[in-house]
C-alpha cells in the first residue's frame, strides 16, 4: 500500500469507527481497537515505514513513530487540562487528591505484584506495566460520564482522576523504565528521588511559563483571532519538546499545567481554543488506536493466554476496589458514590500510547536492553484496555442506577425562562413525569414557579460558574424562551457543551425580527420552536386571552384527524411525549405528525379567542 492511501485510510477509519460508536452507542475505543487490529492483518505501519525508508521493519517502525506518538499525547494532555475548573475542587479536590496519591500507589503495587505472580513476568517488566496502567482513561470516563450523568461530586472526581493520573503514570513509567530497566546495576533510591523532582519540578515551572506568556499574549492581542487555536497548539508543542529535553516524560506534566493555566483565566475568553484542540482530539485519538492497533501482534495472544483473563480480573474485581476504598477512607464521598467509583476505571489512549512508546524504546534500544517478555508488554496493555472499556462500558450505568447516583434516562428538559405561559408549559411536562428545571433572573417569576410545584433556579445561564453548578441529572434537552432573542441565542451557544446539538431549541420572539435585518441570522440559532408562525409574543398574547395548554393521548381510536377535527382553528401543538416519556418538539425543521401511543400537549385558545 502507498504512503497517501494510507494516511488518508486511517483517519477515515477512525472517523467511520467514532461514527459507528456514536450510533450503536459502543464505547468508541472498542471499535476503534477491533479496527486497528483488522487493519493490522493488512498492513503493520512499521512495514510501511520500512519500506519507504529502505531499512528494517523493527528499527524504521519505531523510530518514526516514537516522537509522532509522543507529540500526539501531548495535544491530547493538553485538551484534557483545558477541561479542568479549578471551582470543581471545591467538592471533588480532597477525593481526586487521595486517588491520583495513595491509589495511584496502591494500584501500581498491586498489578506490580499480579503482573508478576499471574502472567508471571520479571520483576522488572511488572513494574513498568504496574506503572503504565496506573493511569485511567480520560477520553473514555468522558463519554460513559456524559451518558451516565451521576452526581456531580462524584462525576467531577472521576473527571480530575483520569486526567491528573495520567501524567503521574507516565512519569511514574519513565521513573521505573530509568531506574529498573536502563540503570538497574547503579539505581538508588536517593536517585530516584532526584529524578521524580527534576520531572515534577521542569513540568510545571515550564507549563506554568508557556500559560503566564500565552495568556497575556491573548490579553494584550499580540496573536489575531485567526491564529489562537494553531498558536496554542505550536507553543504546547513547543515546550513539551524543552520539557522532555530538560527531563524525560516532564512534557506530559507541561501540557496539562499549561491546559490548566489558561482555562482558568477569569478574565480570558478561550473557548474558541477549547473547540479547536476538542476536535483535535477526537482525530487524534482515533488515529493514534487505529495505527498503534494496527501494531498488535495477535500471534501473541497465545502467549498471554487464560493467565491474561485472570490478570484483568484481578485489576477489576481487587486491584481497583482495593485502592480506592483505602484512598477515600474519611474522604467527603459516601459509601455509595466510593462505590461508584471503584467501579468504574477503564483504561484508555494514554496508557496504550505510553505502553507503545516504551515497547518502541526497547526495541530501539536492541540487544542493549534485554527484558524477557518484554514483546508482550503492549498486548497486555491493550487486553486491560479492550477488558476494562467493555467491563465498565456495559456495567456502569446499571450500577449507577442501582446505587442511585443517576437516573436511568435522560429525557427532562432545561427551560430558559418563566413566565407565566412558560410556566403552564413546564406543568404539563411535569405531570407527565418529565424532569424539569426553569431557569430565569427574576426572582419574582421563579418563585412563582416552585409555588407551582416546579423545579426553578433564580441564576444568569451565562455565568459560567452558576452554569456549571445546575443540577442536570435526567435533563437531556434545552428550550430557551425567553423574550430575547439575543440572549436565547447567546445562551444556547454558552450551553453547547452541557447537550447535544440536536437536542438545543430556541423559539423566536416575533416573526417581523425574524426576518428582516433586525432578526438574528439562521446559523446562529439552535432548532427553532415550535413551527413557522408560532413565536413567543403569539404564545404569550394567547395565554393572557385565556387559552390554556392541554394533554391529550392518542390511540387508535382517537387519532391525529380526530384530534384535528375537534380543534379546527385553536389548538397550537407544541410537543409530544412518546410511550418512553421522551419530549419530541414540534421545530420548523421536524414538523411531525403525532402518532398513536404519543401525548399531545397544545395550547388551546379560549373560545372567543
Amino acid at each position: 500500500m502507498e504512503l497517501p492511501i494510507y494516511l488518508a485510510l486511517v483517519p477515515a477509519m477512525a472517523v467511520a469507527a467514532q461514527w459507528l460508536a456514536w450510533r450503536t452507542r459502543l464505547p468508541s475505543i472498542l471499535l476503534l481497537l477491533i479496527i486497528g487490529v483488522a487493519l493490522g492483518q493488512f498492513i503493520r505501519p512499521d512495514d510501511l515505514l520500512a519500506a519507504i525508508t529502505g531499512g528494517d521493519a523493527t528499527v524504521a517502525g519505531p523510530a518514526i513513530l516514537f516522537p509522532i506518538v509522543s507529540l500526539a499525547v501531548a495535544v491530547i494532555m493538553l485538551e484534557g487540562g483545558l477541561s479542568l475548573k479549578l471551582d470543581e475542587l471545591r467538592e471533588s479536590g480532597g477525593a481526586a487528591l487521595r486517588l491520583c496519591t495513595i491509589g495511584a500507589v496502591a494500584t501500581f503495587l498491586g498489578v506490580s505484584i499480579a503482573a508478576h505472580f499471574v502472567l508471571e513476568f520479571n520483576w522488572r517488566l511488572s513494574c513498568l506495566l504496574g506503572a503504565i496502567l496506573v493511569v485511567t482513561g480520560p477520553t473514555v470516563i468522558g463519554p460513559l460520564l456524559r451518558q451516565i450523568q451521576p452526581r456531580r461530586r462524584v462525576s467531577n472526581t472521576l473527571k480530575w482522576e483520569g486526567i491528573v493520573i495520567d501524567p503521574i503514570g507516565a512519569v511514574l513509567a519513565v521513573l521505573v523504565f530509568e531506574q529498573l530497566m536502563l540503570h538497574a546495576s547503579d539505581a538508588t533510591l536517593i536517585g530516584g528521588a532526584l529524578l521524580l523532582g527534576k520531572t515534577a519540578l521542569a513540568g510545571t515551572m515550564t507549563g506554568v511559563v508557556g500559560g503566564l506568556l500565552l495568556s497575556l499574549a491573548l490579553r494584550r492581542f499580540w496573536i489575531p483571532d485567526s491564529l489562537h487555536g494553531v498558536a496554542s497548539l505550536a507553543i504546547a508543542l513547543l515546550l513539551f519538546a524543552v520539557s522532555n529535553h530538560i527531563a524525560p516524560e516532564s512534557g506530559l506534566i507541561t501540557v496539562t499545567v499549561m491546559g490548566l493555566w489558561l482555562t482558568n483565566q477569569i478574565d480570558l475568553e478561550i473557548e474558541h481554543i477549547i473547540e479547536f484542540h476538542e476536535n483535535l482530539r477526537t482525530l487524534l485519538i482515533g488515529c493514534l488506536f487505529v495505527v498503534l492497533g494496527s501494531r498488535v501482534d495477535l500471534g501473541l495472544l497465545g502467549e498471554v493466554g487464560w493467565s491474561g483473563v485472570v490478570f484483568l480480573a484481578v485489576i477489576v474485581l481487587i486491584i481497583r476496589p482495593v485502592s480506592v476504598f483505602i484512598s477515600l477512607i474519611g474522604s467527603s464521598l459516601d459509601l455509595r458514590e466510593q462505590v461508584f467509583v471503584a467501579g468504574l476505571a477503564p483504561r484508555g489512549i494514554v496508557a496504550a500510547a505510553v505502553s507503545s512508546v516504551f515497547a518502541l524504546e526497547i526495541e530501539q534500544l536492541g540487544d542493549r536492553l534485554v527484558i524477557p517478555d518484554a514483546e508482550q508488554l503492549t498486548l497486555v496493555t491493550f487486553l486491560v484496555i479492550v477488558g476494562t472499556v467493555a467491563i465498565y462500558g456495559v456495567v456502569a450505568s446499571p450500577l449507577a442506577n442501582w446505587l442511585q447516583l443517576a437516573t436511568s434516562k435522560s429525557n427532562g428538559v432545561l427551560i430558559l425562562g418563566a413566565d407565566p405561559w412558560v410556566r403552564d408549559f413546564a406543568v404539563e411536562l411535569k405531570e407527565l413525569d418529565i424532569p424539569t428545571l426553569l431557569i430565569d433572573t427574576n426572582y419574582r417569576k421563579v418563585s412563582e414557579a416552585r409555588m407551582a410545584g416546579l423545579d426553578a433556579e433564580c441564576l444568569n445561564i451565562l455565568n459560567e460558574p452558576a452554569r456549571h453548578d445546575l443540577p442536570l441529572n435526567g435533563i437531556g434537552k434545552m428550550m430557551a424562551l425567553l423574550q430575547n432573542d439575543e440572549v436565547n441565542t447567546l445562551a444556547i451557544h454558552e450551553c453547547s457543551g452541557l447537550f447535544d446539538r440536536s437536542e438545543l431549541y430556541q423559539l423566536s420572539f416575533n416573526l417581523e425580527n425574524s426576518h428582516n435585518r433586525r432578526g438574528m441570522t439562521k446559523n446562529l440559532k439552535a432548532r427553532e420552536l415550535f413551527g413557522q408562525t408560532l413565536t413567543f409574543s403569539q404564545l404569550r398574547d394567547l395565554h393572557a386571552r385565556g387559552a390554556h395548554f392541554k394533554r391529550t393521548k392518542l390511540g387508535e381510536e382517537f387519532t391525529f384527524q380526530d384530534y384535528q377535527r375537534r380543534y379546527p382553528d385553536g389548538a397550537f401543538v407544541l410537543c409530544v411525549v412518546d410511550e418512553d416519556r421522551n419530549v419530541i418538539p414540534m421545530t420548523v425543521d421536524n414538523p411531525f405528525t403525532p402518532a398513536a401511543g404519543q401525548t399531545i400537549i397544545a395550547l388551546v385558545a379560549a373560545p372567543d379567542g
